[in-house]
């Protein structure tokens, strides 16, 4: 039974203390919300859990055709109608499919910043704590005070509050417009696979097309390696050419320095005859 002094906790810790993607999700809820603490969002959770352990019980249940398991599954569903969770005509499969953001949308400190009376989260909470909210004709200062259907309706400052004045400077303005706390639908997995495969096609042809362009220039640099190496076929035939006239030139210019030689050859012979004589 426990001590009456001390209540029992009204939510579950999470298993592992560090799982690097919960504690992103909740820190996100925590700005998103104004939140004190992780407590509250467990709190949701272990609600949702209730919730969610319920309806399977009662899905197992109702394919038997008991009257009670009717019963009771009329019961959860009226429940969570009444708190504005689930539309009417609802079935025990839309329980399945609720999340924590489903529950955290109904507290007291979400619907005042919805409807107005505050310019932020944080100081909607503020308010409520400080006790400046009413709820019909009572004074609520539970931030996370899940508000009913009829309820929501009847949210208002105390009569006795000041921030009744227009003029007070916490009260927001009146061209203020608070912004719809909106939750992040996750697309299902078949849409993720469409998407992502027109991706890999996309890389599959970059990829492709990167390939053929290494190619083209790899054969580019071959291409220019060889006329660097190779000269021209027309400088080298040019060059032929001209050793050849220079050959053919230089063969003339020798038999003339040959016959020139062999006059000056006889021309010394006189000459010594001439003077022996």
């Amino acid at each position: 039974m426990g001590k009456p002094k001390f209540s029992r906790k009204k939510y579950e810790t999470p298993s592992h203390p560090w799982q690097e993607d919960r504690i992103k999700e909740e820190n996100e809820l925590i700005k998103k919300y104004g939140l004190k603490n992780k407590r509250e969002i467990w709190k949701a959770q272990t609600r949702l859990k209730k919730y969610r352990s319920q309806a399977r019980e009662l899905l197992a249940k109702v394919e038997t055709g008991e009257a009670q398991s009717k019963k009771e599954s009329d019961q959860l569903l009226k429940h969570l109608s009444r708190i504005n969770i689930l539309p009417l005509n609802s079935t025990l499969d839309d329980v399945l499919a609720l999340d924590t953001e489903s529950i955290l949308s109904r507290r007291l400190q979400t619907l005042t910043y919805l409807k107005g009376f505050a310019s932020t989260p944080t100081q909607a909470r503020q308010l409520i704590s400080h006790g400046h909210v009413a709820v019909g004709e009572k004074r609520v200062n539970v931030p996370g005070y899940i508000v009913t259907k009829d309820e929501e309706s009847e949210i208002s400052y105390m009569p006795d509050s000041p921030l009744n004045d227009t003029m007070h400077p916490a009260r927001p303005k009146s061209d203020f417009k608070s912004v719809p706390i909106k939750k992040d639908t996750a697309k299902p997995t078949e849409e993720k696979k469409t998407d992502e495969e027109p991706k890999a096609e996309s890389t599959k042809e970059e990829k492709t097309e990167k390939k053929q362009d290494e190619t083209d220039e790899k054969i580019t640099q071959k291409e220019e390696t060889e006329n660097i190496e190779k000269p021209d076929e027309r400088k080298t035939e040019t060059k032929k050419e001209e050793t050849e006239e220079k050959k053919t030139d230089e063969e003339p210019k020798t038999q003339d320095t040959k016959e020139e030689k062999t006059e000056e050859v006889k021309t010394e012979e006189k000459e010594n005859k001439d003077g022996g004589n």
